[in-house]
């Protein structure tokens, strides 16, 4: 008996249960009815295709209407018929076939339906929808996202800009930055990455079962079936692979989901790194009145926005990583295991998007502590000794280096002993004053004008 439920609280999946509204946008385009659709799409346009070589008749302009609006009123019936063919034949894409021929049996196109799925592998058929369906989702969902946070890093990064804030390296008080600038950083990575991701051209396949039109060119071989490919391929807004097995070599996919595993890993640091900024008080969380932090503890406010993207870019990552394996990888001209891999395409992406979702959810409520970042810059001067011991340097001192490191060295520098020590040393007033003129608050360098350069238009 086939289960089935209504309730979201019985999937399996909480992408489809518990996140499915974050994620609805994806099922226009990875879902098992959006794979149906958009093959029999490509079946329909594969026979208005060969219409045109004069292989077949010529379509009226009523068939060609006809054909459109199969494709266009496809519905949940059309696909639970597909369906019950499938289960009659184990073969999903030969189930469409058969759907179409009762679709079409009775029309006047009932004549054309030996030319149905003429000379095609499946994998011709499949590998077309699949990669239409990562196309669109990148430009009708994933970048549209990705831009909303992107915009909400830099709208920080700019709001903070000249907000100075004590930096670390190796978790240790170093020298001082802005918070904006910290912020642009990602702006900048996310940007780039997001460049690459926008710019990749996808390849698709139509070469016949081991992919030398073998089929094709027994059965017309008057037809340039090699042009006829890479013509199909490119109206789709393709690029078309004509050296393949019975598979498209998969490299050109494999690109494009690095290029996605980029974004995540660098928002994965970004994520953390806000985690541990909230956990040491710099950020603070606006308080949504009736939302609990905590079972136990009712004071807290947790960054669980950026704590769940953190999590859902590990799995999205966990199968990109896992496509670049397996993808990459055929046994001779073809085996299956790659084609169930294929159809996690919408859970890699779906973790991908709650994730994004989740992070631009999470900047709405975050905002500097600037109390607590001056305090946390006036508790340590010893940041300073950097700009020092150089301006010392510059002005001759060979031991600036070493006298600032016995002043500072795995201690806590407060502002009357660095000032004590500045006064204490044998200079001339100029280099004296400029030396005095540093604080934790002021050495920033040109941290401003590097936020400004990335979040200016």
């Amino acid at each position: 008996m086939e289960w089935m439920t209504d309730s979201t609280l019985q999937l399996l999946s909480p992408l489809d249960g518990r996140y499915a509204d974050a994620i609805a946008p994806l099922r226009d385009h990875f879902s098992e009815f959006a794979y149906l659709r958009d093959r029999t799409r490509l079946e329909l346009d594969y026979l208005a295709a060969l219409a045109q070589t004069g292989l077949i008749r010529p379509l009226s302009a009523a068939e060609t209407a006809q054909l459109d609006s199969v494709k266009a009123g496809f519905s949940l019936a059309d696909a639970d018929s597909i369906r019950a063919f499938e289960r009659q034949t184990r073969h999903d894409v030969k189930a469409i076939e058969y759907f179409l021929r009762e679709k079409l049996g009775g029309t006047s196109l009932g004549d054309l339906l030996p030319w149905l799925h003429f000379g095609l592998t499946s994998e011709d058929v499949n590998n077309l929808a699949n990669v239409l369906a990562l196309r669109d989702s990148r430009d009708v969902v994933l970048l549209p996202a990705l831009d909303g946070l992107l915009g909400k890093i830099l709208e920080f990064a700019k709001a903070y800009r000249a907000l100075p804030m004590l930096a670390r390296t190796h978790g240790q008080p170093a020298v001082p930055t802005t918070l904006g600038k910290e912020f642009a950083i990602y702006a900048a990575r996310i940007r780039e990455a997001r460049a690459e991701i926008a710019s990749h051209r996808f390849e698709a396949k139509l070469t016949g079962a081991v992919g030398n039109f073998n089929a094709l060119h027994a059965a017309a071989p008057q037809v340039d079936w090699v042009a006829f490919s890479a013509e199909f391929i490119r109206s789709y807004g393709l690029v078309p692979n004509l050296v393949t097995t019975q598979i498209l070599p998969y490299d050109n996919w494999i690109r494009y989901f690095d290029s996605v595993r980029r974004v995540n890993a660098i928002l994965i640091d970004f994520a953390q790194d806000i985690w541990r900024y909230i956990s040491d008080g710099v950020l603070k969380q606006a308080v949504v009145a009736g939302e609990v932090g905590s079972s136990t503890m009712p004071q807290k406010v947790n960054p669980i926005d950026f704590e769940n993207a953190e999590g859902n870019l590990g799995v999205a990552n966990a199968l990109f990583g896992h496509y670049a394996q397996k993808l990459a990888v055929s046994r001779l001209q073809r085996d299956l295991s790659d084609s169930t891999v294929r159809r996690t395409f919408g859970t890699a992406f779906g973790h991908t998007l709650l994730a994004w979702t989740n992070l631009r959810q999470g900047m709405n409520r975050i905002a500097a502590d600037e109390d607590k970042l001056k305090a946390e810059l006036s508790m340590h001067w010893e940041v300073v000794s950097e700009g020092a011991q150089t301006i010392l340097r510059a002005a001759g001192q060979a031991d600036a280096y070493e006298s600032l490191k016995s002043q500072t060295r795995g201690r806590v520098l407060a502002e009357d002993t660095y000032k004590a020590w500045v006064n204490s040393l044998k200079l001339n007033e100029e280099i004296r004053q400029r030396l005095l003129a540093l604080s934790p608050e002021t050495y920033l360098g040109l941290a401003v004008e590097l936020a400004d350069k990335i979040t200016s238009p």
